[in-house]
């Protein structure tokens, strides 16, 4: 205090801090110091505080915090140079039940494994509004990669292309992790999803750019011969899968989802339909689409349940189709 002009008080009330600014301490200070004190009452001594400023020994001080609270007498309001407010934080009966409120909300969010702001223990800030809308996209994407591989590769990239690239992603990696690490023996959460990764021998490399070229923004994840992107469309925030594998298409991620890699040729479309439908499985929406070099193509279908292995080998033995993946998302 002998070289500021302004001191602030961020400690709590401990039988350490008690009277920790007294008359001894204000001896010494700079007779232009301010002090102000909105931690807890009790730290600094109110009638030492009172008589340093009347004497002019420093300049002023602020608080809103006392000693004894609720407060109708000290020496502190006799002096011009004190200001003083009624202690208010969670106080009153609005606060407390906004408090209440905020941490209802927070703990119904950690019980859905949802991210939940301020935690302490999750390495991430806090998620912006332009980054928000894309945690639960990412999630999706995260579980749709680990579908197409069936196993994850040891070397797994996450990009994050347009606006979004633009900001600090790491809860969307984050969100991204659960969903790659959704099929693990433990619970993935925001809190152990690097530690899953590690335990697991799979590195996680994050990339942020803010160049896009077809959308506004786009998550994608890639990793040995797969790469799946997706981005949020619309007023509503839809989510769409705009690339599977280098194969442009347009569809929303759904429960239950069916990858093919066949031959682009007629009557393979058919099939596939054909076979869904004698199994009693409704396709709800589908998308195709081609490889670059006109040859290939790629069918996502989403379909109304689940489809089972047995049904999945009958697909894969259609003549013309060389891959098949089944992905059954919890959403």
């Amino acid at each position: 205090m002998e070289v500021s002009d302004f001191v602030t008080i961020h400690v709590a009330k401990t039988p350490e801090t008690i009277n920790l600014i007294n008359a001894e301490s204000l001896s010494n200070a700079k007779p232009t110091l301010r002090i102000v004190n909105v931690a807890r009452g009790g730290i600094i001594n109110e009638s030492d505080l009172a008589d340093a400023v009347s004497s002019g020994q420093i300049a002023g001080a602020a608080l809103d915090v006392f000693e004894q609270e609720p407060t109708v007498e000290s020496p502190l309001f006799d002096q011009q140079s004190i200001i003083v407010t009624p202690h208010l934080g969670a106080s009153t009966q609005e606060a407390q039940e906004k408090a209440g409120n905020t941490i209802a909300e927070q703990v119904d969010l950690a019980l859905r494994g949802k991210f939940v702001p301020f935690a302490v223990n999750v390495s991430a800030s806090e998620a912006t509004e332009i980054v928000r809308p894309f945690l639960p996209l990412a999630e999706k994407l995260g579980a749709l990669f680990l579908g197409l591989c069936g196993q994850l590769p040891e070397n797994v990239t996450i990009n994050f292309a347009g606006e979004i690239g633009g900001y600090d992603n790491k809860i969307t990696e984050l969100s991204a992790l659960k969903g790659l690490f959704s099929n693990s023996d433990v619970t993935v959460s925001f809190v152990n999803a690097f530690s899953v990764a590690e335990s697991q021998g799979v590195n996680i490399n994050a990339v942020s750019t803010t160049d896009s070229l077809d959308y506004l923004n786009t998550i994608t994840i890639s990793g040995g011969e797969h790469s799946i992107a997706g981005t949020v469309v619309g007023l509503k925030g839809e989510h769409r899968i705009v690339m599977v594998d280098d194969h442009t298409v347009d569809i929303p991620p759904s429960e239950h989802m069916v990858v093919l890699r066949n031959d682009d040729r007629p009557g393979v479309i058919g099939k596939v339909g054909t076979i869904l439908g004698e199994n009693q499985i409704n396709i709800t929406d589908m998308n195709v689409g081609r490889s670059i070099d006109g040859y290939g193509a790629l069918m996502v279908i989403s379909t109304q349940n689940s489809v089972s292995e047995t049904v999945a080998e009958d697909l894969i033995n259609i003549e013309g189709v060389t891959q098949c993946s089944t992905i059954n998302l919890q959403i």
